[in-house]
């Protein structure tokens, strides 16, 4: 079974240096059919102007991975972690019994474009953590690249969850088929471009929960960018 979450019917923050839009419950946003799917809590698509972002804050007991598209994001935290974020960086940041961040668009002159996205973690009060790896464009060239694994498998950066995450790029005219395991449940996310799961057309920010199918066929006849999660 797949079904689709339309793109236009996201919660949406706008702020005069924000412009956010939430696949999930999140902040001001609330939908009760739409609180998260399996142990994935929090897809929010963010363009953030150039200098602006946001400031110091805390969070607890959730697994948060950023995946930039354009730009670059500027991320300092309690743990000592300064790094820059670019496009074909993951980035894996838990923050188990407290951590408190900021993250900034690093450019004066461009936007940057991200992905936040927030799993749960399979236990409460674990220790606060960070991971960056950075992975090549051939990698992701037509294929699905695990990104995200438990034990990190595949130079994958590490999560404290039953939760894979595979990122794709596929160029204009592209085909790609992808087994799911049996007993899992997947969520597809386009990132960007426009590509066909299996007959429904989707567009940048639409996502589509997936079960009880043996694997999927993708096609995209202009080109896309592709998240795909395997959740327990």
């Amino acid at each position: 079974m797949i079904v689709v979450r339309d793109r236009g019917r996201r919660g949406h923050t706008q702020f005069g240096w924000l412009d956010s839009w939430h696949t999930f419950s999140f902040g001001g946003y609330r939908d009760p059919h739409h609180m998260g799917y399996r142990s994935l809590r929090v897809i929010n698509d963010d363009r953030v102007i150039p200098g602006a972002g946001f400031g110091e804050h805390g969070h607890r007991d959730m697994e948060i991975v950023t995946y930039v598209l354009d730009g670059a994001l500027a991320h300092k935290d309690s743990l000592g972690t300064g790094s820059t974020i670019l496009p074909g960086d993951v980035q894996r940041m838990s923050a188990g019994t407290g951590i408190t961040h900021s993250e900034f668009n690093a450019s004066a002159t461009e936007p940057v474009h991200f992905l936040q996205i927030w799993i749960l973690p399979q236990a409460a009060g674990l220790a606060p953590g960070y991971e960056q790896r950075r992975f090549a464009p051939e990698e992701r060239h037509n294929r699905f690249r695990l990104v995200v694994d438990p034990q990190g498998a595949d130079g994958a950066v590490t999560i404290r969850q039953d939760a894979r995450l595979y990122a794709a790029t596929l160029a204009a005219g592209a085909t790609l088929s992808q087994a799911l395991p049996a007993g899992r449940y997947a969520w597809l996310q386009v990132a960007r471009g426009l590509v066909s799961l299996e007959g429904d057309e989707l567009r940048a920010g639409d996502g589509a929960a997936i079960s009880g199918e043996a694997s999927i066929r993708l096609a995209s006849e202009a080109g896309a960018e592709l998240l795909l999660f395997d959740l327990a």
